[in-house]
């Protein structure tokens, strides 16, 4: 059986710094499976669900910053990893996947286990190798090599993400007994080495003078991996009143002077009068926060958004600059070169901040009990070194509206789907020792189960269910919350809680319907423990609704005063 390209193929992975693999079982990738397995510097797991696999992959690699492979085997298979594949392009996280295939004879001949699996990605991948079908010449060989360098190479160039290679494989698939797995002696390394890129001396001038006509100018991270050194920054800029930093979640950039209440005003206009920018700059990639993205849609202003590569995105419609650039490096230099701006417009974006940030807690306390109330009550107790990983709808928008936290935020809002929540921070949880923190709603924690379906230990996982029996977000979008068909149609509703799961899975489970309950839940769910745990907190719908309602009219009238 031994195929020496696919365990030359694995060995390559190994020089090239790739640690972990995520397999999931078959016949017809069993050459790949074994030679991943018996690596001795691979860790390989194996997760039967291959739409979980993929998203456990995807967490992992968030994680380490690092290509993490997936294996499967042929058919339909390898279109259950299609919706984490388009996560990880769209969040630049790099994978390495190998899906086997059958002969190119054998495509479209009603064997079993086929479909038309060349480039079967398409554009959701950075780029798809297809392997020899036959490896039985030196030449073959060095070209089954060369690929696989190229792809780990693509996949942790920038930007990163995913490379597809697609690997026939003949019987038979299984070693005879005894039979080694050892790698060629002369392994085709290619090793890359990556430039940081800056901007030429008349470019800078030129960015000088056009920073010397404007008096508003405001930053906007978009999501991306915390970095001391880029807030840092960021807070001197704004210490010294140049700039106002706005910043949502999932920017993991917030801090003391930033405005992270925006979501509370942008949608007003009466608010909104004068807090336009003359410039934005931007960098890292996609926002939360829709008021502010109309809010700049609507106001003519100039865009420079910095991005150490080609693609740079316009969503707000303004674009009128690509710094190519690393923005750690623009923001040193910005630093050096801003000259004071319009400090009564700081001041009125300061104002606006601090009279949310004062008034949000009590207002929520004297609210009735319900999501919003219950996740900034359990967002205090969350340990400092957790990652916390939010599910989208509601969920995300509810931490935006909380303002500051100072964990790291982790969401998939590549696509910002419901699928995967679970299994993502599944794949976070596997690669620390540090409390991995899941708030989820019910829809995307139901369907994402076979997360937990697996033999791995996950006794760092702490799993915060916000349950109302429905997909609440529909409630307050005006298309579906005005239609007789809501609750069918769009909600969804449900009657699920998650005590069987628990039990099903070997899970800690307690369940909160009121406020007074919550406190002692909370520290319960965080102490110590050899297992995961679930914390469910359930609640009602239209009730959550009409909570948030009331909740952003007393804050409108705060402001408006």
């Amino acid at each position: 059986m031994t195929n020496q390209a696919i365990i030359d193929l694995v060995a390559i992975c190994a020089k090239k710094g790739i640690e972990n693999a995520i397999l999931s079982p078959g016949s017809r990738c069993a050459p790949l499976t074994l030679a991943f397995a018996r690596h001795p510097e691979i860790h390989a797991r194996t997760i039967s669900d291959e739409r979980s696999a993929a998203f456990i992959a995807l967490g992992m690699a968030q994680k380490l910053n690092q290509p993490v492979v997936l294996v499967c085997t042929s058919g339909s298979a390898a279109l259950n990893y299609y919706p984490a594949i388009a996560e990880a392009y769209f969040q630049e996280v790099p994978l390495l996947v190998l899906t086997a295939d059958r002969p190119p004879e054998w495509i479209d001949q009603w064997d079993g286990q086929t479909i038309y699996q060349q480039e079967v990605y398409g554009k959701h991948v950075k780029k798809s190798f297809q392997f020899p079908d036959s490896l039985n010449s030196p030449d073959q060989i060095w070209y089954a090599h060369r690929k696989v360098n190229e792809a780990i190479n693509l996949a942790k160039s920038g930007p990163a993400g995913p490379v597809h290679i697609n690997i026939p494989l003949r019987e038979p698939f299984y070693p005879k007994k005894g039979e080694s797995f050892i790698p060629s002696e002369e392994l085709h390394i290619v090793h890359p080495h990556v430039a940081c890129k800056q901007l030429s001396h008349d470019s800078l001038e030129q960015l000088k003078a056009k920073l010397a006509q404007v008096s508003r100018i405001m930053i906007i991270p978009g999501q991306q991996k915390p970095n001391p050194k880029i807030k840092k920054l960021l807070r001197q800029l704004a210490q010294q009143k140049k700039v106002v930093t706005v910043t949502d979640t999932i920017s993991n950039l917030s801090f003391e002077e930033s405005i992270s209440f925006h979501d509370h005003w942008l949608g007003n206009e009466k608010i909104s009068q004068g807090l336009a920018p003359d410039l934005i700059l931007t960098f890292g990639k996609s926002l939360i926060s829709k008021p502010l993205k109309q809010f700049l849609r609507k106001n003519p202003l100039s865009h420079w958004h910095i991005q150490a590569h080609e693609g740079a995105r316009d969503p707000f419609q303004h674009l009128t600059r690509h710094l190519d650039c690393d923005p750690l490096y623009f923001l040193e230099w910005l630093s050096d070169h801003l000259q004071s701006m319009d400090e009564g417009y700081y001041s009125k974006w300061q104002s606006l901040e601090i009279q949310v940030k004062e008034n949000l807690s009590e207002i929520l306390q004297n609210s009735e009990f319900g999501e919003y109330q219950a996740l900034q009550q359990v967002i205090r107790h969350i340990p400092e070194n957790s990652k916390i990983h939010l599910a989208n709808s509601m969920p995300v928008r509810y931490m935006n509206f909380l303002g500051k936290i100072n964990q790291e935020i982790i969401c998939n809002r590549g696509t910002s789907g419901i699928d995967g929540t679970n299994s993502t921070a599944v794949g976070c949880a596997f690669t620390t020792k540090e409390p991995v923190t899941i708030i989820t709603g019910d829809m995307a924690f139901f369907y994402d189960r076979n997360a937990f379906w697996h033999n791995y230990s996950l006794a760092n996982l702490r799993i915060i269910l916000l349950n109302n029996h429905a997909g609440g977000i529909f409630r307050l979008i005006d298309g579906p919350k005005e239609q007789p068909e809501l609750e069918e149609f769009f909600e969804t509703r449900q009657p699920l809680n998650a005590q069987s799961l628990a039990k099903e899975f070997g899970f800690g489970y307690n369940l909160v319907t009121q406020a007074q309950e919550l406190e002692s839940q909370i520290k319960e769910l965080f102490a110590p423990g050899m297992k995961a745990k679930i914390l469910e907190i359930q609640s009602e719908s239209a009730k959550n609704a009409e909570i948030l309602a009331v909740v952003k009219e007393k804050i409108k009238l705060l402001v408006e005063e």
